[in-house]
C-alpha cells in the first residue's frame, strides 16, 4: 500500500461504499504491519477474512499507545506526537513518520468546515500545550497561523490583557478572527466581559487540564457566550492518537470529515455497537492514521445524535471498560 496515494484517495471519499472499501483496505494492511494491533487481533482470534464492513473491525484501546509503539517496525525512532500528563504519568506516543499526511488531513478538514485559513486572523490561546513539546494541536495551530498570512495571527500563553487588546482592535477593523483556545484559558480570557463581535469564531478544545473543575458542554458554552457576547461557541474533537478532527459549529454536536467516522460501542460489551442515541464508548475510524492504527476505542463517552454526528457526554469512570485490558505483549 502506498501511503501517499492512500491519503490522497481518502481525502476524496464521497460516500459510504468508498469509505468502507478504504477502511477494509487499511485494516488488512494494519492487521499484519502494525504489530501491537496484530497481537491484539490475534488475542481476540479475529478472522480477518470474515470482516467485510468497517463496523465489524475491532477497535484498539487507546491506552495501548501508552505501552506500545503502535507503528510499523522501523518507525519507532522517528518523529512522534505525545500526549499531556501530570508528573510521573505515562503519556501516549503517536509515531508519524510522514508529517505531510497529518498536514493534508487537518488542512483539508479545516477548509471543509471553515474555508481557507487565509480568510482569518488566527489566534491560538494554548498555554498548557505550548508549555510542553510534542503537541499535535500546537503543530496544527502553527501551520494554520502560517497559512493565514495575517500579521496579527499568532500564539498566546498567559498574556490575556494583550490578547484582549488585540481582539478589540481586530473587532474595530471588522477583521474575521478565528480564536482557538484551550477551554480553561478561554474562561480566563473572558473572565472580564469582552464583546467578541460577529466577525469572530471562538473554538474551545482540550478541557480544563486540571486547572478548573470540569463543566458539561452546555454550561461551559453558556458561560463563554455570556462573557464573550458570541452567539455560538465552536468545539474541536481531536487527540494525540488521531490525525483528523471533528468539529462542532454549534451546540456541541460534532461532525466528522468524510474520511473519519465515530461509532458508539456498548458500555458493557465493547464489541457491540449502540444503535440508538444511548450513551456508549466513542470508537473512531481515522483513515489518516495510516502508519499507526486507524481503529481506536477512546476513553470518552458519547452518543449518536443523527447520521454522522455525535455528542461528547464525558469521560469514563477510571477510564476502564470491559475489553480494554485485553492487549497482550509478545
Amino acid at each position: 500500500m502506498n501511503p501517499s496515494s492512500f491519503i490522497d484517495r481518502a481525502l476524496l471519499i464521497s460516500g459510504e461504499d468508498s469509505f468502507n472499501e478504504m477502511a477494509l483496505e487499511l485494516f488488512r494492511y494494519q492487521s499484519t504491519n502494525i504489530l501491537p494491533y496484530a497481537s491484539y487481533l490475534n488475542y481476540l482470534k479475529t478472522d480477518i477474512n470474515s470482516i467485510n464492513h468497517y463496523s465489524q473491525i475491532p477497535f484498539l484501546p487507546v491506552t495501548v499507545f501508552k505501552t506500545h509503539d503502535v507503528t510499523e517496525v522501523g518507525n519507532e525512532t522517528g518523529f512522534y506526537f505525545s500526549s499531556s500528563g501530570t508528573t510521573g504519568q505515562v503519556t501516549s506516543k503517536h509515531f508519524v513518520p510522514d508529517k505531510t499526511i497529518y498536514e493534508k488531513s487537518f488542512l483539508k478538514c479545516f477548509e471543509l468546515f471553515y474555508g481557507a485559513p487565509d480568510k482569518y486572523c488566527i489566534l491560538a490561546l494554548l498555554p498548557s500545550y505550548l508549555e510542553r513539546s510534542g503537541s499535535s494541536l500546537v503543530y496544527m495551530a502553527d501551520r494554520l497561523i502560517k497559512e493565514s498570512h495575517h500579521p496579527d495571527s499568532g500564539f498566546y500563553l498567559h498574556n490575556y490583557e494583550e490578547l484582549r487588546i488585540k481582539i478589540h482592535k481586530l473587532n474595530e477593523q471588522r477583521t474575521p478572527v478565528f480564536l482557538l483556545g484551550v477551554t480553561y484559558a478561554l474562561l480566563d480570557l473572558f473572565n472580564e466581559p469582552l464583546a467578541a463581535g460577529s466577525n469572530m469564531i471562538i473554538m474551545e478544545t482540550g478541557g480544563m487540564k486540571g486547572k478548573r473543575a470540569e463543566l458539561i458542554k452546555p454550561e461551559l458554552h453558556h458561560i463563554l457566550k455570556k462573557q464573550s457576547g458570541a452567539n455560538v461557541i465552536h468545539s474541536e474533537y481531536g487527540m494525540t492518537e488521531l490525525l483528523s478532527q471533528a468539529y462542532a459549529v454549534a451546540d456541541g454536536i460534532f461532525t466528522t470529515p468524510p474520511w473519519m467516522k465515530v461509532l458508539i460501542g456498548d458500555l458493557h460489551d465493547p464489541f457491540s455497537k449502540v444503535a440508538d442515541e444511548s450513551t456508549g464508548v466513542i470508537q473512531v475510524i481515522d483513515l489518516a492514521n495510516i502508519h499507526s492504527c486507524a481503529f481506536i476505542a477512546t476513553q470518552d463517552l458519547g452518543r449518536n445524535t443523527s447520521e454522522g454526528r455525535f455528542e461528547i457526554m464525558g469521560r469514563m469512570d477510571h477510564s476502564e471498560w470491559r475489553g480494554c485490558n485485553l492487549m497482550v505483549t509478545e
